[in-house]
Parts: structure tokens; sequence; C-alpha cells
């Protein structure tokens, strides 16, 4: 481990098929204080035949320090390092050969704050993005001018209106950019259900991931 890039020897684990015998990958990407195990666990629930399921590790189970609306300059080192992770995450889903659109990427709490900066940061067209309980990293006010096209990729943001890490209006944000970006927005606005991840939320991952793996 490096002072400068924390989650530089992580592991990245993966199940599934192999990456040349894929038809579609998931890349998982965990919550504070989780493992990649558990998000290949989760991924049993919407699984499906012929895809490839990637989870990279965060050093200590945490992928920055403080909150994803703190100060960019407060989650440093950290936060670098994460995006570099999920890129090599990425990277792993690919490996055999798959398109970035048929490749989704999905995070839940700080693992949806992730993948969202890791799209929006270097727009591509992948086969969708699904925030699980999370919105774009920066403090209140920041500007999120990121321009590009991910030219309709589906886009999923869940939240409950009584979130304790997520403000609504964050999501809110998330979506609006996205939405500028050209996705193919569903934003889903619970009530009362808190921080989690949510029967609808596995529904709608099942449905993409056929599609995608079928397409």
């Amino acid at each position: 481990m490096s002072g400068s890039d924390p989650h530089a020897d992580q592991p990245i684990r993966t199940a599934g098929v192999a990456p040349d015998e894929a038809d579609a990958a998931v890349v998982l990407v965990h919550g504070r204080g989780a493992r990649a195990d558990g998000m290949l666990q989760f991924a049993q629930e919407f699984a499906r035949e012929g895809v490839h399921y990637v989870a990279p590790q965060a050093q200590r189970g945490t992928w920055y320090p403080n909150r994803f609306v703190a100060p960019i300059e407060q989650n440093q080192p950290h936060l670098d390092s994460a995006l570099a992770h999920v890129g090599r995450a990425v990277d792993e889903a690919r490996s055999g050969g798959l398109p970035p659109e048929k490749v989704l990427l999905v995070g839940f709490s700080q693992g949806a704050c992730l993948v969202s900066d890791f799209v929006a940061r270097d727009p591509e067209r992948y086969g969708g993005l699904v925030l699980l309980s999370g919105g774009l990293i920066g403090e209140e006010g920041t500007d999120f001018d990121y321009a590009g096209d991910v030219d309709g990729m589906p886009f999923f943001l869940g939240v409950s209106d009584d979130d304790p890490h997520i403000p609504m209006s964050r999501a809110e944000a998330t979506v609006e950019v996205f939405e500028r970006l050209g996705a193919d927005v569903r934003f889903d606005r619970y009530h009362g259900r808190g921080h989690g991840i949510f029967e609808e939320e596995i529904e709608y991952l099942g449905d993409l991931l056929s599609e995608v793996a079928g397409a």
C-alpha cells in the first residue's frame, strides 16, 4: 500500500463465467465498512447465466474517509485511488473482449457515490449505471459541470426520503447531471425506508442484466 494510492494493492474478486465466455459483466462496488465478497453474494439475487461478476475491494473496507458531501480535498488521496481501482475492475470486466455497452456498473451507498463519479468524470455508454442510495461526490454548492455523452445509457438511482446518508437534493442533482449527459434515467424515490437496497431495485437489476446479456 502506498500512502498516495491506498487502494493500489487491494484485490478484485470475481464470480460467474470466465471473462472470455461472458455475454455481459457486472462491476459491483461495496459501501463503507463492507467487502467485495458481500457484493458478489448480493449479485446472486439477480444473477443470470453467462455473466462475469467483478467486485473491487477497498483498503480497510472504506473507499474514502469522510462523507461524500465533504470537500473533495478532504477525501484525497483515497478518492483518486478508489476511482483508479474501479477502473481496474472495469478493465477486468472487459478483459474477455466485452464492449462497454455489455458492462453494468452497480454501487451501494459509498460505492454508489464512487461509480457515479467514475462515469460522470469520463462519460461512456456502459450497459447501465445503477446507484443504490448514492450520488455525485462533492460539497454542497458544487457545480457538477461534467461534459460528455453517455448515448442513452440506462441510469437508475433509488433513494428514500429519510435516508440519513444521502440527501434527496444530492440525488436530484445527480439525476440532472446524467440527464444532461444523455442517460435514459429512472429515479425511484421511496418513502420512509431509510438506507438500504430494496426489492424494486433488485427486480430492476435482473431485468436490465437480462437485456444487456441478451442484446
